[in-house]
C-alpha cells in the first residue's frame, strides 16, 4: 500500500507539471495581458513600465520558472483586475463550487443506484424502460439548457425557488439538478450493466441455492462485486461535476470557482485563470487517488506493482 501512495502520488506531481505547462503557455496565446490591464490613457512608457512591474518583460521561459517557483509555495500572484491575491480569490470561491459539486454528487447516486439496481433485477420491464429511456434522456440533455427550463418552471413561472445567486439555503437546489441528472444517467446505466453481469454469475446463484434473502444476496454479493466500474465511474464524474459547474455556475449566477473562472478569462486576468485551472486539475488528481485506494479496499484480489 506504501508503495502505491509513493507511486500515484509520484504521478500526480508530474502530472502537476505538465498542467503548469500547458495553463502556462496556453493563457498568453492571445498575446499582452497588460493590453487589458492599461487604461487607454497611457503612454508607451508607462505601459512599459507596468509590464516590468508585472514581470511580463521577461522571457517566457524565465517567467514560467518564476511562476512553478512561487506557485509551489501557493503564490500565485496578484489578480491583475482585483489587485488582491490570486489564490484568495480563488478559495473565497472554492467551498460554493464544492458545496454544489458534493450535493449533485449526493443526489446523483441516491437516484442512480436503485435505479440501476431495479433495472438490473427487473430486466425488460416498465421499470428498466423507464430507466433506459431516463439514461439516454440525461445523457442528450445539455445542463444549461435544463438550467434555464428549471428556472422558468420554478423561478418565473412557479416562483418557488430562488433563480439566482446563494444568499438562501434553496439557492443550492435547482444548480444542483441540473448537474445531478447527468451524473444519475451515467452511473444508472453503468449499476444496471455491471449489476447484470455479476448476477448471472455464478456465487449468485450458489448464493440463492443456500436460501439467503433477495436484499442479501444483492446487497452484500452483488453489489459489492459490482462496485468496481461503478466507482470508476463515479470518480470520472467528480471530475465533470467541478468542470461542469463552469457552465451551471454562470446560468445560476453561483458565486462558485467555476464563475470567476469565465469572469477571469473575459477579462484576461491570468494570475485567476492560471490558479484557477491548477486548483481543478489537483482536486482532479485527488479524486483519482482516493478512487485507486478504494479499488484495494474494495476488491483485495487487485494490486498495483
Amino acid at each position: 500500500m506504501q508503495g502505491l501512495v509513493v507511486r500515484r502520488l509520484l504521478h500526480m506531481a508530474i502530472t502537476l507539471f505538465v498542467v503548469s505547462l500547458v495553463v502556462f503557455f496556453m493563457v498568453r496565446l492571445r498575446g499582452d495581458p497588460i493590453s487589458v490591464m492599461a487604461p487607454p490613457t497611457f503612454s508607451e512608457e508607462q505601459v512599459a513600465r507596468l509590464r516590468e512591474a508585472w514581470g511580463f518583460d521577461k522571457p517566457l521561459l524565465e517567467q514560467y520558472v518564476l511562476f512553478i517557483t512561487k506557485a509551489i509555495t501557493g503564490d500565485f500572484g496578484q489578480s491583475i483586475q482585483a489587485r488582491r491575491p490570486a489564490m484568495e480569490l480563488v478559495f473565497e470561491r472554492l467551498g460554493n463550487t464544492y458545496l454544489l459539486a458534493s450535493a449533485a454528487a449526493i443526489l446523483g447516486v441516491v437516484i442512480a443506484l436503485p435505479l440501476g439496481i431495479l433495472s438490473a433485477v427487473k430486466r425488460n420491464s416498465l421499470i428498466d424502460l423507464i430507466s433506459s429511456a431516463f439514461a439516454s434522456l440525461g445523457n442528450a440533455m445539455p445542463n444549461f439548457w435544463l438550467g434555464l427550463m428549471l428556472i422558468i418552471i420554478f423561478s418565473v413561472n412557479l416562483r418557488i425557488l430562488p433563480a439566482f445567486g446563494a444568499l438562501e439555503p434553496a439557492a443550492i437546489i435547482m444548480p444542483a439538478i441540473t448537474l445531478a441528472v447527468g451524473t444519475a444517467a451515467r452511473l444508472s446505466r453503468i449499476t444496471r450493466s455491471s449489476m447484470l453481469e455479476v448476477l448471472n454469475q455464478d456465487y449468485i446463484r450458489t448464493a440463492y441455492s443456500k436460501g439467503l434473502s433477495d436484499r442479501r444476496v444483492l446487497y452484500q454479493h452483488a453489489l459489492r462485486n459490482a462496485l468496481i466500474p461503478i466507482v470508476t465511474v463515479f470518480g470520472l464524474q467528480l471530475g465533470w461535476l467541478l468542470g461542469g459547474s463552469v457552465i451551471v455556475e454562470s446560468v445560476f449566477s453561483w458565486p462558485g470557482l467555476g464563475r470567476l473562472m469565465i469572469e477571469s478569462i473575459n477579462v484576461r486576468d491570468i494570475t485567476v485563470v492560471q490558479a484557477g485551472l491548477l486548483w481543478f486539475a489537483l482536486s482532479f488528481l485527488v479524486i483519482n487517488f482516493v478512487i485507486d485506494l478504494l479499488y484495494v479496499y474494495l476488491d483485495p484480489r487487485i494490486h498495483y506493482r
